[in-house]
């Protein structure tokens, strides 16, 4: 078979399933095109994206703002490494920090790396600025959080599945129950060694949790007054997802550290970042961090780019009004639905809770028939269903989702 030949899902599935590691478990829909909101398998069927890459795709597929600032870079300088500067970086860095607020970014490719630079920054900080004795630091973490898959992060994952036959794992942190203030109190005032406390503002991966209204405030607040840094890992929660720029701007927070990804570059290419101030991130000298392709030409270019689109268009502003919506008519149809129970979320990261055990296959099977329907989702953690549409949708557009899905939903009520 040429690689350029057309094939089918059937042979493409295979291809994925014989040569590739078996690491994910994709819904059995094999895709080759997206617009905007929609995206079309190789056979021509049209679907709705209601999973935007996990939130990666927030200003549409293929936006056309994005991927000519993607090609018209890479037609001209893709790399440097960072042994040598170029002409977009400084000019990249000089836009994100005005964009979010901060003295400085350190740029990465992917959410993990991330969260790992941040972990890394917030220890060095420790040892070199509020004077921990080395080794010592510790980092509080949420119970069923998501920050990524790699060693360190899985050390604090209570995802068996993740864990299993991985370790021996990285120490150094402390669990705490999510949305608990008083169990955030107890954990910092227990040891001087805290360092920071790592907090997804929504636990996405974990079944959008949205925690108590003033609980991101209050944390940053206990933070604060005991010297530890607010970690926010905005990866999926972040650029313009929750109905604001960042979800922690729900309740007029900075965090200390900011970690982004996914939608920082419109899902076109990998980018991520972490921003801090100078008191943080100067802890960080030659030689101690870095990454080949973190900072690259094209990696500015998409971000800048992306991000005006966000502001451009709106995104923040559209995702707040759809998803209350979205929530309301979701809402009317579950108070009389035995098959769903609840429906939660801010602006269009949202989430439906399926009347059945983590363990059945009813949300798996619900959304094999939503993608029969015209639109595509995916469960998270066996009985609830994600629903993400990239943030360019219109009205019309959620409308018609919404009737796909309630009528998808009665087709399995019992």
């Amino acid at each position: 078979m040429s690689v350029l030949e057309k094939i089918s899902s059937a042979e493409a599935i295979a291809l994925e399933d014989k040569y590739g590691a078996h690491n994910y478990h994709p819904l059995p829909v094999v895709l080759n095109k997206g617009e905007g909101v929609y995206v079309w398998d190789v056979e021509g069927k049209k679907y709705y994206d209601f999973l935007s890459a996990y939130s990666a795709v927030n200003q549409g597929h293929c936006h056309p703002k994005i991927v000519g600032a993607m090609v018209n870079q890479a037609q001209t300088l893709t790399l440097t490494s960072r042994a040598f500067y170029n002409d977009k970086l400084g000019v990249y860095e000089q836009f994100i920090t005005n964009y979010f607020g901060f003295d400085k970014v350190l740029p990465m490719n992917t959410g993990a790396e991330a969260v790992e630079t941040a972990l890394k920054i917030c220890r060095k900080w420790a040892y070199e600025k509020k004077g921990v004795a080395e080794k010592q630091a510790q980092i509080i973490v949420c119970e069923n959080n998501f920050h990524g898959r790699t060693t360190t992060i899985i050390s604090f994952s209570n995802d068996e599945n993740a864990r299993k036959n991985f370790g021996p794992f990285t120490e150094g942190f402390i669990k705490i129950a999510y949305d608990d203030l008083e169990a955030l109190e107890k954990a910092i005032t227990s040891s001087p060694n805290v360092a920071g406390f790592l907090v997804e503002p929504i636990q996405g991966e974990a079944g959008v949790y949205v925690p108590s209204e003033g609980y991101l405030a209050k944390a940053k607040a206990l933070c604060e007054k005991h010297n530890v840094l607010f970690i926010a890992d905005e990866v999926q929660t972040g650029i313009a997802r929750t109905g604001k720029l960042l979800a922690v701007h729900h309740e007029n927070v900075q965090p200390d550290i900011l970690v982004l990804g996914k939608a920082i570059s419109g899902g076109v290419y990998p980018v991520s970042a972490v921003l801090a101030n100078d008191a943080i991130m100067n802890v960080i000298k030659p030689g101690q961090h870095g990454s080949t392709f973190g900072g690259n030409p094209v990696a500015a270019a998409v971000a800048i780019a992306a991000l005006e689109v966000v502001t451009d268009e709106k995104l923040a502003d559209n995702a707040e009004r759809l998803g209350q919506i979205f929530r309301a008519e979701l809402g009317k149809y579950i108070e009389t639905s035995n098959i769903a129970t609840l429906v939660r979320g801010k602006g269009l990261l949202n989430a439906v809770v399926i009347n059945d055990t983590e363990e059945s296959d009813t949300a798996w099977n619900i959304c094999m028939k939503l993608a029969e329907n015209g639109l595509l989702a995916k469960p998270t953690h066996g009985n609830i269903i994600r629903f993400a549409p990239p943030l360019v949708m219109n009205e019309e557009q959620l409308m018609d989702c919404v009737n796909i899905i309630i009528n998808t939903l009665k087709e399995f009520e019992r």
